[in-house]
C-alpha cells in the first residue's frame, strides 16, 4: 500500500491527477462487457472488483481509501473485460487514463520502477490469494487475510470478504466467533 501512496503522490505533485468522481453506493464504476483503462485512486469510501458467473459473485479485490484499483486486464490489454467494479458505499475517486498515465512513467525512470514493484506486489498478492483458495481451509484463509490485510475487515461488509474467501457468509460468521 505504501508504493501506491508513493505514486499518487507523485502524480499529484506533477499535477495530473485532477479529474474526480464520486459514485453513489452500488454504482457501477465499471459494467461486464466494457473497456476502461482509466486507473482510480480511491479518496473515499470503498469498491469491490468482480466477475458474476450465473447468479454467483466471484470477488477478485477490493479497494478502499488510499488504494488504487482498475480492472488490469482492460488496462494492460486494452480490451474489453468481464469484470466490475462497483461502489459499495459512497465512493470518491481520482482518475486517469492509461495514456496519461504511461505519459507520466516516461518522463522518470523513478516512476517506472515504482510502476514495476507495484505490479510485482499485485502478481504476487493474487498468487498467495490463489494458493490459499486451493490449498488452505476456510478458517486458515481467514486468518491469513486478517493478518495480511486487517483493514479489511474495517472497509469491507462481511458478506463480500466472504465471497473473497470463498465461503458462505454464515461460515464466516462462525469462524469469527471461534
Amino acid at each position: 500500500m505504501k508504493n501506491y501512496q508513493l505514486l499518487k503522490n507523485k502524480i499529484l505533485e506533477e499535477g495530473i491527477l485532477t479529474e474526480q468522481k464520486t459514485f453513489k453506493r452500488d454504482e457501477f464504476i465499471k459494467v461486464k462487457g466494457s473497456k476502461d483503462t482509466n486507473i482510480y485512486f480511491i479518496k473515499s469510501g470503498s469498491v469491490k472488483v468482480f466477475f458474476t458467473n450465473n447468479t454467483e459473485e466471484h470477488v477478485m479485490y477490493f479497494g478502499y481509501k488510499n488504494s488504487i484499483i482498475t480492472a488490469i486486464d482492460s488496462f494492460l490489454s486494452n480490451s474489453i473485460s468481464d469484470l466490475e467494479i462497483k461502489a459499495l458505499k459512497k465512493t470518491a475517486v481520482f482518475y486517469i487514463s492509461k495514456q496519461e498515465f504511461y505519459n507520466f512513467l516516461d518522463t522518470n525512470t523513478e516512476y517506472l520502477k515504482l510502476w514495476n514493484e507495484i505490479l510485482q506486489e499485485i502478481i504476487l498478492h493474487q498468487f498467495e490469494r490463489e494458493k490459499d483458495l486451493l490449498l488452505t481451509s476456510p478458517e486458515e484463509r481467514y486468518q491469513k487475510v486478517l493478518h495480511r490485510n486487517p483493514e479489511l475487515f474495517q472497509e469491507i461488509p462481511h458478506k463480500y470478504i466472504a465471497s473473497y474467501l470463498r465461503m458462505a457468509s454464515e461460515t464466516l460468521s462462525r469462524i469469527k466467533k471461534t
